[in-house]
């Protein structure tokens, strides 16, 4: 579609306020990992992202990585494991979890991001000891719960003009290293660097009032009406633990948690930046 110069004109005064609104604040990004299959979509958030930076919006990125983690445990043959959405995880499958998170999938993301000129620096939760945990549950093994977030370093990347790209790994001080799960994570993260924002960039929607229609979105939903809707039966299943830490960011001081759709191209500027936006707001 060709835009005459005058509609370029207006969409940028349209996104003036906004630009305006989150200019010098943080908004925390959360990528999950089925919203990260296609590199050609990959590259098209990096590229929002760094516009993001460009017009003065402070960007942290946190990312997950499921489906990677499963095809190399598939590759070498080790069984992957859930328990209630959580993958159990013994210490070959922690080895693995750290090498395809703080490895492959971090550097990639940092590299594409320079691909497209910006500038990024990969860092994991165990860095600066970012991310503290202790054993969530036995029967999950090297899986952990949070228990305090050191935001230092993440300011400390912020303010040399970077973007912080963290994958969620966790340690104790003993030097064990825990899977983390991002959503959770990410809430965690969010309340403690002090963002306004923060975006669940996932492979929904966002709440749908009907799962099998995707006009039944739900744009608004306050945190007090959340009860109601797990009674209704609109958030079951693998939403609840979405809603959950859309929940926690909100009581960690996040003023806006979204969860919009990360297979809708450019959709992190369409939910900042004009007036519409998509996907489910949770205020409270």
């Amino acid at each position: 579609m060709d835009f005459t110069n005058k509609e370029r004109a207006e969409v940028l005064i349209q996104a003036l306020p906004y630009i305006k609104k989150y200019n010098n604040k943080i908004i925390v990004i959360k990528y999950g990992g089925n919203a990260m299959l296609s590199e050609e979509l990959k590259k098209s958030v990096m590229s929002d992202i760094v516009l993001l930076t460009l017009i003065g919006i402070k960007v942290v990125l946190i990312h997950g990585g499921g489906p990677e983690i499963s095809d190399l445990l598939k590759k070498i043959g080790k069984k992957t494991e859930f328990v209630d959405g959580l993958r159990v995880t013994d210490a070959e499958t922690a080895e693995t979890v750290q090498m395809v998170l703080a490895g492959k999938i971090n550097k990639k993301l940092v590299n594409i991001i320079g691909s497209v000129g910006g500038k990024a620096i990969g860092l994991s939760g165990i860095d600066g000891q970012m991310i503290r945990a202790e054993i969530k549950d036995e029967k999950l093994g090297f899986v952990g719960s949070v228990t305090k977030i050191n935001p230092q370093p993440i300011w400390d990347v912020l303010d040399k003009g970077y973007i912080p790209v963290i994958s969620t790994l966790g340690c104790d001080k003993q030097g064990n290293v825990y899977n983390i799960n991002a959503d959770s994570a990410a809430s965690k993260i969010a309340g403690a660097i002090g963002a306004v924002t923060m975006i669940n960039m996932t492979d929904i929607p966002g709440l749908l009032r009907d799962v099998n229609d995707d006009s039944s979105l739900i744009s608004t939903v306050n945190v007090s009406e959340i009860p109601f809707l797990v009674d209704e039966g609109v958030i079951s299943g693998g939403m609840i633990p979405k809603v959950e830490c859309c929940v926690e960011a909100i009581n960690c001081g996040v003023k806006k948690v979204f969860i919009i759709d990360g297979r809708v191209p450019h959709s992190i500027i369409i939910e900042i930046l004009t007036d519409e936006g998509m996907g489910t707001m949770f205020v409270k």
